[in-house]
């Protein structure tokens, strides 16, 4: 990688960071050039405008969450086994991952769901997309594939519990959320596959 490139991932990695924190909105091109050693003017080389930074920060979350949670799933056969990697891996992403400010996905959907424009059209995108891939998933668990409307409810339910954990163990302090999660996700998969048996 060369040296603007790797500058560039700190600088993003920073700006991810802190908006997990505190928000994208909240995170300032000064906070963000401390955090990585940089004068501002050194982080203009980069990116021209804070706009410029968040929206770059949104995509390279993203991108950071497919490597993390799909990535490791590719390989498996879809439906079950697929899903399964992919719920571990994103409960994974919020508790190992993020530590600090908790998932920035969530930060972020929570910030932008109400502020129209290129931040939440491209956050809204990629959401979609990975609604898609799942719902895909999901359809694999069954043969006939699950119906599109039933392949949407699961995800949703999938999603629901990603959010659940998060707040019964970030929020809540709750030593068994991850437990609660992982058997309400497994009665899930439970339920697609039977529907098809």
């Amino acid at each position: 990688m060369r040296k603007g490139d790797a500058t560039r991932a700190r600088i993003l990695g920073e700006a991810a960071r802190q908006a997990a924190v505190k928000g994208l909105s909240a995170v300032s091109l000064g906070d963000v050039a401390e955090g990585v050693g940089l004068s501002k003017s050194g982080l203009f080389k980069h990116f021209d405008s804070k706009e410029a930074m968040q929206l770059a920060v949104v995509e390279q979350v993203m991108d950071r969450f497919t490597e993390f949670v799909w990535r490791p799933a590719e390989a498996l056969p879809a439906g079950c086994a697929r899903l399964e990697v992919i719920f571990d891996r994103w409960l994974d992403w919020s508790e190992s991952e993020w530590v600090e400010g908790g998932c920035p996905i969530l930060a972020l959907s929570f910030e932008l769901d109400d502020q129209p424009g290129a931040l939440r059209d491209s956050l809204q995108k990629r959401l979609l997309q990975w609604r898609k891939t799942l719902m895909r998933e999901f359809r694999a668990t069954a043969e006939p594939p699950l119906a599109e409307a039933e392949a949407a409810a699961a995800y949703f339910q999938m999603k629901s519990y990603v959010l659940g954990h998060s707040e019964a163990r970030r929020l809540m302090g709750d030593p068994d959320a991850r437990a609660s999660a992982r058997g309400a996700f497994q009665a899930l998969l439970d339920r697609t596959s039977r529907k098809a048996a």
